[in-house]
């Protein structure tokens, strides 16, 4: 069966920059003088009046935050932040400014009425906050059909903010008195829109601390179902592999006749190229059931993804079943010894031997194994009817779940929703992170760390859960590691508080589980169990009615032992009294009322 085709091919540059790498085109644009005031509104750029960048030898040419500290040229050139460069972030397709070191390269947001057209489901900001806190201010978008609404956007500080959230991370800050070794941080923060609306016009807040380098209209996901996705937990040594290519296993939850695959460079300091990839079904190992077939990227083989940024491939027509392996090949040219990666696949995946193998169906050129997903963050199909996105940990994650079994609990859900026709057959995305905490980050969100707890729920939500394809329905399962770690009932409960919040004004329902029992487990001492039974007990009586949550799901009682509370029955313990197995984690999937899952 013929299971390929030919990618639909998108507008592609070549030349100085190399394949795939798109620039914007930039024109000469006069600033507003000081003293004048838009009364239409004016292409962002018309209203640059602060200069954030400095050429390394001639500092005392730029001033962001009134101190005369600026951000390094070289730093942003070696991270992929060149001028004119558009890069995706958050599905959110953004440009650097065409600034040269020392120009205005940004505006200090003071209400000004910025042109700005398209129809999507949130606005993205490529933002930095200069006040040494976060800064805050409410704005207005105008559609083309008269009617308005409110938004309000939060800059982190580009010196202190966190590290977990941020876009990119440089290593220096210019001061007119030298160099200093510490993290200039930019941020794409998003807001929502109304959707099914043609945005004309957006008004910036007032608020002299908040710097916008960029905006745009992210475009919706309609049209597209994410069927497989996985988030990166760390930013890790790999390798090192050169002139290698990496055979990545992935299980689909929703079917479509045509695929499109997200890489992303999450946490990283440099670009990483992207030779070529292809997609296949698997029949075993790492043999191809159809020869592979060839990726493109905004029409190019392939892809350079700069620090922080991301890169969808082009939709190609390729039937991909639902319940079954796929097989992402991508050819990694250059040198790699640190990437972005997901820890706890569970799942072998293959590398092989120096040389691009992408469209070799053989197993013969890949030579080793690893159980890491690296830079491959999702996978979309056409059509469908959307996604229901699991924000958890291990228990998510699948930790002692049997390997190359596909046997998570989303696994699980899927297949439940899979074999029914009340509700539509959603995709299900596994956003699990093995460590993971709701409160605290495990991975501190920049450098090379040996630590794959992630960043914070609070952290990821936006790139984890909001801006994932297609999401319909969210699942929060989290909380045991911050109860394990010290965390109070009331510090959690805040925090799932927030995660209903954030959800809600996305128009995501956002649904929250109880935390399971672990007793006899070595940090899940008594005291931890009375915060356990608090947060479940607010869960159950007040998650919804309180807490803003569209519904709650009750896994402690699925997994509990009836004649010992505190602890898994024992033919859902994996051994270690924390993660059931494949019974339990089946269990859970049980457990989920699948109308619940209907916005």
């Amino acid at each position: 069966m013929r299971r390929g085709g030919r990618g639909r091919r998108g507008p592609g540059i070549r030349g100085l920059w190399g394949p795939g790498v798109v620039l914007a085109l930039c024109a000469t644009m006069t600033p507003l003088s000081p003293t004048a005031h838009a009364t239409d509104p004016l292409p962002l750029a018309r209203y640059f009046d602060n200069t954030a960048v400095s050429d390394d030898t001639h500092p005392e040419t730029a001033d962001f935050d009134g101190s005369g500290a600026s951000m390094s040229a070289q730093d942003l050139t070696a991270a992929g932040w060149t001028r004119g460069r558009a890069l995706t972030v958050q599905g959110a397709r953004l440009t650097w400014p065409c600034r040269e070191p020392g120009e205005p390269d940004n505006v200090r947001a003071a209400g000004q009425p910025v042109r700005v057209r398209g129809e999507g489901d949130a606005l993205a900001f490529l933002v930095a906050g200069t006040g040494g806190a976060d800064v805050s201010g409410s704005g207005t978008v105008s559609y083309t059909d008269g009617t308005q609404s409110s938004y309000r956007l939060t800059a982190p500080d580009w010196r202190t903010g966190p590290l977990g959230a941020k876009a990119v991370a440089l290593p220096h800050v210019n001061t007119p008195t030298g160099q200093l070794a510490e993290k200039a941080r930019l941020y794409v923060v998003t807001v929502p829109i109304a959707q099914g609306h043609q945005v004309d016009s957006v008004r910036l807040p007032y608020a002299a601390d908040l710097h916008v380098f960029a905006l745009s209209v992210r475009p919706d996901t309609d049209g597209w179902t994410g069927s497989w996705a996985a988030p990166t937990s760390t930013y890790a040594t790999v390798g090192p592999w050169t002139d290698r290519t990496l055979r990545l296993v992935v299980h689909t939850s929703a079917g479509g006749p045509r695929v499109r695959v997200r890489f992303d460079n999450t946490f990283a300091s440099a670009p990483v190229r992207i030779g070529s990839a292809t997609v296949a079904v698997q029949a075993a190992g790492a043999t191809a059931s159809d020869p592979p077939v060839p990726l493109t990227f905004r029409g190019a083989r392939g892809a350079e993804l700069p620090a922080g940024a991301q890169a969808f491939s082009d939709p190609l027509d390729f039937t991909v079943p639902a319940d079954t392996n796929l097989l992402v090949s991508f050819h990694l040219p250059g040198t790699v010894t640190a990437a972005p990666l997901h820890r706890l696949a569970q799942q072998r995946s293959y590398v092989s031997e120096p040389g691009d193998h992408t469209a070799d169906g053989s197993p013969t050129p890949y030579t080793s194994t690893l159980t890491t997903w690296p830079l491959l963050t999702g996978v979309d199909v056409a059509d469908g009817p959307g996604a229901v996105v699991v924000l958890g940990d291990s228990i998510t994650d699948g930790e002692r779940s049997t390997l190359d079994a596909n046997r998570r609990w989303p696994d699980v859900l899927a297949d439940r929703l899979r074999a029914q026709s009340a509700v539509p057959r959603y995709g299900v995305l596994n956003q699990g992170i093995a460590a993971n905490r709701v409160l605290t980050d495990r991975y501190p969100g920049d450098g090379v760390s040996t630590d794959s707890g992630g960043v914070s729920a609070l952290h990821r939500v936006d790139r984890d859960v909001l801006a994932q394809t297609s999401a319909r329905t969210a699942i929060v399962f989290q909380g045991v590691n911050d109860l394990r770690t010290g965390a109070s009932a009331e510090d959690v409960i805040a925090g799932l508080e927030e995660l209903a919040e954030r959800g809600r004004a996305r128009g995501v329902r956002v649904l929250v589980a109880t935390i399971g029992p672990c007793g006899g487990e070595a940090r899940c001492t008594s005291v931890v169990d009375g915060q356990r039974v608090a947060v479940n007990t607010w869960i159950r009586e007040k998650a919804v009615s309180d807490g803003g949550f569209e519904g709650a799901v009750d896994f402690d009682a699925a997994l509990r032992d009836p004649a010992q509370p505190t602890r898994l029955l024992a033919a859902y313990d994996s051994g270690d009294h924390l993660h059931p197995g494949d019974a339990g984690l089946a269990a859970l999937a049980g457990a989920v009322s699948l109308g619940a899952l209907v916005p």
